[in-house]
């Protein structure tokens, strides 16, 4: 596989340097997944304006579709960035292992979401419609659906860029399960 360009802030635009900027004060650094996306002079500012949209799920409920979603497709560029945010959103490791394996049966209405996306992911949208029918049940409804599709496109957009360039993980190893 040709080796994937991880610019620098000296190589990017000057719109690219700006975000650049901008990430190194919220985490410290420029995410090399996030520099790769600066390979396009508009590629990282539209995905961070859609990944940063509004969304009627709480922030742990976005890590877990992060979770399987990134398991689903076998991302370990997303698995470890989101292990690390899934922290900090207050899940235990064990949480999130059980998270990556399709459940959450530490928390209900999680484990409906979790089951749902991990079947929505595998089936290309075509979850089966028992797992619909238990996302439902457990509390959300249409709006909340249309916000985890958003969301699964999103670390869709993230895994599949990581499957194609192979960028180096800059994240804390993750055990494989």
């Amino acid at each position: 596989m040709k080796t994937f360009p991880i610019p620098t802030k000296e190589q990017v635009s000057p719109a690219n340097q700006a975000i650049f900027d901008n990430l190194t004060k919220a985490v410290g650094r420029v995410p090399n997944l996030y520099a790769a996306f600066a390979n396009s002079e508009t590629g990282l500012a539209n995905y961070l304006t859609f990944s940063s949209g509004k969304s009627s799920l709480r922030a742990k409920e976005r890590e877990a579709v992060n979770l399987i979603v990134s398991q689903v497709n076998e991302c370990l560029y997303c698995l470890s960035a989101h292990t690390a945010i899934a922290k900090l959103q207050g899940f235990t490791d064990e949480q999130i292992i059980e998270i990556r394996r399709g459940g959450a049966s530490f928390d209900d209405k999680l484990d409906a979401l979790v089951k749902f996306v991990k079947s929505a992911t595998e089936n290309k949208g075509h979850a089966d419609a028992q797992t619909l029918e238990n996302f439902y049940a457990a509390g959300y409804n249409e709006g909340n659906l249309v916000d985890v599709v958003n969301a699964i496109g999103d670390k869709m957009i993230t895994n599949y860029l990581y499957a194609l360039s192979d960028v180096p993980v800059d994240w804390p190893a993750i055990p494989q399960i």
